[in-house]
C-alpha cells in the first residue's frame, strides 16, 4: 500500500532542498510525498515529481521583518536568538500552524524539523508516526554542547548534555502559548503543557555526515546519522552563457555568497569583497542581486546549483548554512565561513577544525582589510585544500538519502 509521507519544510532553501532530496528518494521507492514549504519552492518540489502544499509564511518575509532583523543580528547570544525567534514568528505563527495542519491532511507519516515539535503534534492528531529531521547536532549528548550554546563546552559532560535540554525547553516555552491554542482549536488535542510533547521514542534523522560531526557514543539507537541529503543537479539544467563563458575565460574564481543572510549594509559589504579579491589577484563570482557592474574578473550570479558550481571554483566564501557548508565540503574546495546567527558559527568552527578552511570571519566584521587577510590565508595554505579534499572523499562514499529511506521503510 502506498504511503503518503508529508515533509514539513518551513525554512529557507537550505532547509527545503534537503527535504526535496529526501522526498525524491522516497518517491522513487513507491511512496507518495507531499512537501509543505513556501510558495517560492513549488516549482522546485514539483520538478522532482513531488506533491506540494504551500505555507503562506515566506522565510524572506520573516527575515525582512523588524523581528527577523533582531533575530539575525543577535550573533552568538542564545538569549537574543531565542527572543528573536519568538519575535520573528509571533506575527505569522498562527497562519503557519493552520497551513501545516491543512497540508498534512491524510498523512501516513510526518517528517518535520524540531520547530515547535510540529511533527509530534500532527502525529498525535492524525494517529500516525512522526520522525524528527535534524540539520544540526541537537540531540542531548555529553560529547559536545548544543550549537547555540558553545560556551557550555567548558561545563563538563553533564553541562554539555544539559545545554541541549535547555535549548529545547526555552524554545518550547517561547512557542507554547500559540502551539497549545492550535492543539486545542485545530487538532482536537489537550495542551501539551510546560514539558511539551513526549519525544523519547521518536525516531530522529540527522541529515549530516559523521565525517563532519562524529556520532556520539551516548546517542540512542533511535537517532540515525545518515549523511547529507544532497539534491543532484537536474540532468537538463544548463548554466547561463554569461557564467559558462566567464568560467572558461580564466582560472577558477572564488565564489562569495551569503544565501538568505542579506548583509545589513549589502553594498558596503560587497564593495569590500570586490576590493579584497582585486588585492589578492583572484577572480570572483558574487552571489547577490545587489547592483554591481560585471567586469572581466568579477561576475554576479543568482540561483546556480551549488553542486554544479562549487567544484568549478578555487574556494568558497559563505554564511555557514548547513546546506551550503555541506556543498562546499563535498566539492573538496576550501571555504571561509562568515556566519551571522543560529548554527552558522558552529558550522564555521567545524570547517576550521576539519582543516578545510581558516577560522570564521563574522559577516558583520567584513572589511576589505580583514577579508584580504583571510583570502590570502585561504588561497595560500595548501593544507586547507588537502583538508577539504579529504572530507570530500568521505562524503562521496556516502548516500545519505538511501540510508534515510532505509530507516523510514521501517517506521510504521
Amino acid at each position: 500500500m502506498t504511503r503518503l509521507v508529508v515533509i514539513v519544510a518551513p525554512g529557507s532553501r537550505g532547509d527545503v532542498q534537503p527535504c526535496i532530496a529526501l522526498g525524491h528518494g522516497l518517491a522513487a521507492e513507491g511512496d507518495r510525498v507531499r512537501v509543505l514549504a513556501s510558495e517560492r519552492f513549488r516549482a522546485l518540489a514539483t520538478g522532482y515529481g513531488l506533491d506540494f502544499a504551500p505555507l503562506s509564511v515566506d522565510p524572506g518575509e520573516i527575515l525582512g521583518s523588524d523581528g527577523g532583523r533582531e533575530w539575525t543580528e543577535g550573533g552568538r547570544n542564545p538569549a537574543t536568538f531565542l527572543r528573536g525567534l519568538r519575535g520573528a514568528l509571533a506575527p505569522v505563527l498562527e497562519r503557519l500552524l493552520d497551513d501545516v495542519h491543512k497540508g498534512a491532511d491524510g498523512a501516513d507519516l510526518v517528517l518535520a524539523p524540531t520547530l515547535g515539535f510540529l511533527g509530534a503534534h500532527l502525529g498525535a492528531s492524525l494517529g500516525v508516526p512522526n520522525v524528527e529531521l535534524h540539520y544540526q547536532p541537537s540531540v542531548p549528548t555529553r560529547a559536545f554542547a548544543h550549537p547555540l550554546l558553545p560556551w557550555a563546552a567548558g561545563l563538563g559532560p553533564c553541562g554539555r548534555r544539559l545545554s541541549h535540554h535547555a535549548v529545547d525547553v526555552v524554545a518550547w516555552q517561547l512557542l507554547r502559548p500559540e502551539v497549545d491554542r492550535w492543539r486545542s482549536r485545530s487538532l482536537g488535542l489537550p495542551p501539551a503543557g510546560w514539558r511539551g510533547p513526549r519525544r523519547t521514542e521518536t525516531p530522529v534523522l540527522c541529515g549530516f555526515s559523521d565525517a563532519v560531526v562524529p556520532r556520539p557514543e551516548d546517542w540512542p539507537s533511535r537517532v540515525h546519522v545518515t549523511g547529507y541529503w544532497f539534491l543532484e543537479t537536474p540532468a537538463g539544467w544548463r548554466p547561463d552563457p554569461r557564467l559558462r563563458d566567464f568560467l572558461a575565460s580564466g582560472p577558477p574564481p572564488v565564489y562569495v555568497g551569503f544565501g538568505s543572510m542579506r548583509p545589513s549594509e549589502a553594498e558596503r559589504t560587497f564593495a569590500a569583497v570586490r576590493t579584497a579579491l582585486r588585492r589578492v589577484g583572484l577572480r570572483g563570482l558574487l552571489g547577490t542581486d545587489t547592483g554591481f557592474d560585471d567586469d572581466e574578473d568579477l561576475l554576479t550570479v543568482q540561483d546556480v546549483p551549488h553542486g554544479w558550481l562549487f567544484p568549478r571554483t578555487v574556494a568558497v566564501v559563505h554564511h555557514g548554512g548547513a546546506g551550503t557548508t555541506a556543498a562546499a565540503l563535498r566539492a573538496g574546495v576550501p571555504a571561509l565561513v562568515c556566519p551571522v546567527f543560529s548554527d552558522q558559527p558552529y558550522w564555521g568552527d567545524r570547517v576550521a577544525r576539519l582543516g578545510a578552511g581558516p577560522r570564521p570571519l563574522p559577516l558583520r566584521e567584513i572589511t576589505a582589510d580583514a577579508l584580504t587577510a583571510r583570502l590570502l590565508e585561504l588561497s595560500g595554505n595548501l593544507l586547507f585544500r588537502r583538508g577539504a579534499q579529504y572530507v570530500a572523499a568521505r562524503l562521496r562514499e556516502e548516500d545519505g538519502v538511501a540510508r534515510a529511506c532505509e530507516v523510514l521503510r521501517k517506521v510504521r
